[in-house]
């Protein structure tokens, strides 16, 4: 049964909301084209999240794709890529016969029950087009993202970032489906390479975004998201887990 998203469970929750874009792709080819367009298997399930990758691998969009009915899709980006998803999709699309369209939603965060899509901070859902009113505001929010480790467009994902240096190849990837762009760069670092940084979350009484992150006298990564007492950033991997860190004068340490 795909998921509704529109009823909350509880009437009283925690919630804020999440400025987002929204892409439909509807038509009687729409799955076989995202199916040949995406990093995830968009035929395994209600809602996937799922990558828009170059061909050699490098970041476009994150994409959250929810199966509306046959033939009828929702992408879910970040509200600055929009226009650069339809775009892309529109381009490689040539014979397909589906429809490339941008939508008005609206999406919330709600931390509770309540049916819709999975969230991406674990125990949230992500609503879409509720009355929902916003009892946390974008600093809890944005806290509830760094304490679960989870990357954000424009802060720890760009198109520098390798998907498996965000994590995102345990998320977003399926090595099993079919040939999509970029997959064959992200296969060959799967089972013949390693990443040399990955995303940390990290305890520091104080830090700010582009910050350096120190391990005996060396830089060995840089800060992308902090809020008082927590930050994202990317580290080494070659660092030990329970090595103390140094950014600027505070003292750090690795917790996930």
């Amino acid at each position: 049964m795909l998921p509704r998203l529109t009823r909350v469970l509880s009437v009283s929750v925690r919630a804020a909301n999440r400025p987002r874009s929204y892409v439909r792709v509807a038509g009687p080819d729409a799955e076989d084209y995202l199916q040949r367009m995406v990093s995830n298997d968009v035929a395994a399930a209600g809602h996937v999240d799922a990558l828009l990758l170059t061909p050699k691998g490098r970041l476009i969009a994150p994409l959250r794709i929810w199966r509306r009915g046959a033939g009828d899709f929702l992408l879910l980006t970040e509200p600055e890529l929009g226009e650069v998803v339809r775009a892309v999709l529109l381009r490689s699309r040539f014979a397909a016969k589906c429809e490339i369209e941008l939508e008005e939603h609206t999406s919330a965060v709600v931390f509770g029950e309540a049916e819709g899509l999975s969230g991406e901070i674990p125990g949230t859902v992500e609503v879409l087009d509720a009355s929902i009113p916003a009892t946390l505001g974008p600093d809890d929010l944005e806290r509830a993202r760094i304490e679960a480790g989870v990357p954000a467009w424009g802060k720890e994902l760009d198109d520098s970032i390798l998907p498996a240096e965000a994590g995102l190849d345990e998320t977003h990837i399926s090595f099993s489906k079919g040939c999509y762009p970029g997959q064959e760069p992200i296969a060959r670092l799967r089972h013949r390479g390693h990443v040399i940084r990955r995303l940390r979350v990290l305890a520091v009484e104080s830090a700010s975004a582009g910050d350096e992150i120190g391990h005996e006298d060396k830089s060995v990564g840089r800060v992308t998201s902090a809020v008082p007492g927590l930050a994202l950033g990317y580290v080494r991997v070659d660092v030990p887990d329970d090595a103390e860190l140094a950014i600027g004068a505070a003292r750090a340490r690795q917790i996930v």
